[in-house]
């Protein structure tokens, strides 16, 4: 039995990092922020991608979903996008006398954020039911969005002028943040290569599609996690309650969160367990847009990863 799972194992990490490969032909250098946008995926979970203008968050966001094989729409967040926008409305049919729901961008299997902290409040909370629990509510009417579903979101940093924070209830349903960052100088290079005559992502081809998506997924779930580790993320996420550094603490929605990208972890690793460094690799992108630092750590100019950083060496690690 142990050399079948193994074998599973091996498989299963034979295909994520065909996908990953895929993915790689267009964003280059930047090994660490696909996998952690793979993991969300395998967790069935959503991506908030966010830096400067310009570093390929949207790029890298297309390219996601095209190497997924599934179906893509793309919202472009403005302040003048309306909530109807997203999810879709009611519209009276002039020849049937009834009104008639026209279904919104939102029903898709990957919706394109793009800039999602540009619209108002208003229009951002539109996305909270769909991705907590993959449905639209119009007119009291509930609609199933398409499965799998996933919101890949990007944003540029608060300080941007025209940009709304997104509220702490938008924040919590997004697996993880991540930042792209600046590629270094051969990196840079090489994309100037590459799209000196074309852009590599007009010809970039499906390596996977919606039935495999959730095969992996349900392979996932089933990854062998010790009772030790349970007890580790809860002691890590429980010390963001009680550290003085820190208003706000993570959420037992973050404990899930890193229980689950966990597991992701450990399947795209080829094993069939998680181990205590799949919980530390993953805490800072999983729990950092979670917690909200005190007055006097922000007045220190302490960040949240600075904080988590401090508590990943404090929390003792499980032994094998």
């Amino acid at each position: 039995m142990s050399t079948e799972k193994s074998d599973i194992s091996t498989s299963v990490r034979s295909r994520i990092d065909a996908i990953r490969a895929r993915v790689e032909t267009v964003i280059v250098g930047k090994r660490d922020i696909v996998n952690h946008a793979l993991c969300a995926i395998l967790t069935n979970g959503h991506i908030l991608i966010e830096d400067t203008p310009g570093v390929g968050k949207t790029t890298l966001a297309k390219a996601l979903a095209t190497a997924l094989g599934c179906d893509i729409r793309r919202i472009q967040f403005t302040p003048d996008l309306l909530p109807a926008d997203v999810t879709g409305s009611s519209i009276f049919n002039s020849t049937s006398r009834d009104f008639e729901f026209r279904p919104g961008p939102v029903f898709t299997q990957v919706l394109l954020a793009d800039e999602i902290n540009r619209a108002t409040p208003k229009t951002q909370a539109a996305l909270l039911e769909c991705m907590e629990e993959r449905q639209v509510t119009v007119d009291g009417i509930t609609y199933p969005v398409p499965a799998p579903f996933f919101v890949i979101a990007t944003q540029n940093q608060i300080e941007h002028a025209g940009t709304f924070q997104l509220p702490a209830a938008q924040l919590d349903r997004f697996l993880m943040r991540v930042h792209m960052g600046y590629p270094s100088a051969a990196d840079e290079i090489a994309i100037l290569t590459s799209q000196q005559s074309a852009n590599p992502i007009d010809t970039l081809q499906p390596e996977s599609n919606a039935t495999e998506i959730s095969t992996l997924q349900t392979h996932v779930r089933n990854i062998h996690v010790d009772p030790s580790i349970h007890a580790y993320i809860v002691a890590l996420v429980g010390a963001t309650r009680s550290d003085v550094r820190i208003d706000i603490g993570g959420s037992p929605r973050g404990s899930l969160a890193l229980l689950h990208a966990a597991q992701a972890w450990a399947a795209m690793a080829g094993r069939n367990h998680v181990i205590p460094d799949d919980v530390k690799a993953l805490a800072i992108p999983i729990l950092a847009h979670r917690i909200s630092l005190s007055g006097d750590a922000f007045a220190k100019g302490m960040t949240e990863r600075d904080v988590l950083t401090s508590i990943l060496s404090s929390v003792a690690v499980p032994k094998a």
